[in-house]
């Protein structure tokens, strides 16, 4: 089975960023898991990496002008189709997304090796984002339930 980062991130999301446990493994535990579970080193270490680099976004957010229209460069044109783009955009003219958190969903989907995004996967990574954004709580709500109504019984 050819595993990308994107599935693991899917994996780790599935079960401990989301899990309401109390236990809080450190990173060498969780990779033992990852192994376990039949992930590819390399694909770890990057689900790592791209998760550090969503952490470090938070800390320095990006000063975005909200009344500002968004043009997509080429190699965003090819990485997100028009369904992933309008969903983008019906996002934040729902009030789901602002313009920052929008950039660094499209920062996080542009850090991927994949060549393509669809549109199940952009809203797994819409959610990882969310997440990790203080004050988003009510929006990762809503996007939970509509990716969770979507999911299909077994990832993984």
């Amino acid at each position: 089975m050819k595993e990308n980062v994107l599935d693991v991130l899917m994996y780790l999301f599935q079960h401990y960023m989301d899990d309401e446990t109390d236990a809080d493994p450190d990173r060498e535990s969780i990779q033992t898991d990852l192994l376990a579970a039949g992930f590819p080193s390399r694909e770890i270490q990057q689900a790592f990496e791209w998760l550090d680099s969503l952490t470090d976004r938070q800390q320095t957010p990006l000063k975005v002008n909200p009344s500002s229209y968004r043009v997509y460069v080429d190699s965003e044109l090819a990485k997100l189709d028009a369904e992933c783009r309008g969903f983008l955009l019906f996002l934040e003219q729902s009030g789901v997304l602002n313009s920052e958190t929008r950039e660094v969903v499209i920062d996080r989907v542009m850090a991927l090796q994949a060549e393509e995004i669809g549109l199940l996967q952009l809203k797994w990574i819409i959610l990882m984002v969310l997440f990790n954004q203080p004050g988003q709580e009510e929006a990762y709500a809503w996007l939970q339930d509509l990716v969770f109504d979507e999911l299909p019984a077994y990832l993984h």
